[in-house]
């Protein structure tokens, strides 16, 4: 985090996300290849996230792992849209403002029309959320 930028990821192996929708009104939001299949995604906890008991606001957290996870399951799609079926978020602890927060996804089964996800939501490396969910596969783009 920086003076000028306080919204900044920990380092530079996170990269801006691209997203003039939703996401762009409660971002920035990045993302960081683990070397893995699971990409990682998360935001620096701003002024903007804060709730009335001055903590992040669990409709963000939300927002982090219902996309993270989708991220995951669309790339697993070879990159055609999916749609959340189900999605559950177990709070386990607040996430505090100037933080890092980001979703560690795991994808537990695949079929040829459902992607069955987990992740954990850390906070400067701390364990605050759980989710989970099921994500159809859709109709692929057309070639």
């Amino acid at each position: 985090m920086t003076p000028d930028n306080p919204l900044l990821p920990p380092d530079n192996s996170w990269h801006p996300v691209e997203d003039e929708g939703f996401i762009h009104h409660v971002g920035p939001i990045f993302y960081r290849e683990n070397g893995e299949d699971p990409q990682w995604i998360g935001f620096r906890a701003g002024e903007h996230h804060r709730n009335l008991n001055g903590v992040v606001q669990g409709g963000m957290l939300m927002t982090l792992a219902d996309r993270g996870l989708g991220r995951v399951a669309r790339a697993r799609h070879g990159g055609n849209p999916v749609a959340t079926v189900t999605f559950n978020y177990d709070f386990l602890d607040a996430a505090r403002i100037g933080r890092f927060v980001e979703i560690r996804p795991r994808v537990i089964r695949e079929t040829r029309s459902l992607v069955f996800m987990e992740g954990e939501v850390m906070a400067d490396g701390e364990l605050i959320g759980r989710a989970h969910g099921l994500w159809k596969k859709l109709k692929q783009k057309p070639v």
